[in-house]
C-alpha cells in the first residue's frame, strides 16, 4: 500500500531511534529489516517499527518528519510510549 508515512525504527526497547518517511512502509520496513541499504540503521541495528504516522500528503510527512528530528530524543521516546508503551515490533500488524 502506496501512502505517505513518517516512522520511527528502534534497536530495541528505549535504544537507537532512526525516524524516516517513505510512500510504502511495509515495504520500507522490510528494508530495514533485512539491512538493504547501509547507513544508520544498519549501522545500531535498528530493526523494530515502533511508531509511525499516515498522510495523504507527502509534502505533510515530510514536514512532520522534519519536526521529529528536530525535536529531542525524549519527545520521540514519548511519541513511541503514547501508542506503543511496549514497544513492540509494529510491522507484523501493518494491512500489508
Amino acid at each position: 500500500m502506496r501512502r505517505p508515512c513518517v516512522y520511527i525504527m528502534a534497536s530495541a526497547p528505549y535504544g537507537t531511534l532512526y525516524t524516516g518517511v517513505t510512500s510504502n512502509l511495509a515495504q520500507r520496513v522490510h528494508q530495514h529489516k533485512a539491512d538493504a541499504f547501509g547507513g544508520f540503521t544498519k549501522q545500531y541495528g535498528c530493526k523494530l517499527l515502533v511508531w509511525y504516522e499516515h498522510y495523504d500528503r507527502m509534502i505533510d510527512a515530510i514536514a512532520r518528519e522534519k519536526q521529529i528530528k528536530a525535536g529531542s530524543r525524549a519527545k520521540k521516546v514519548a511519541l513511541v510510549q503514547g501508542v506503543n508503551p511496549k514497544w513492540k515490533d509494529l510491522y507484523d500488524s501493518l494491512a500489508l
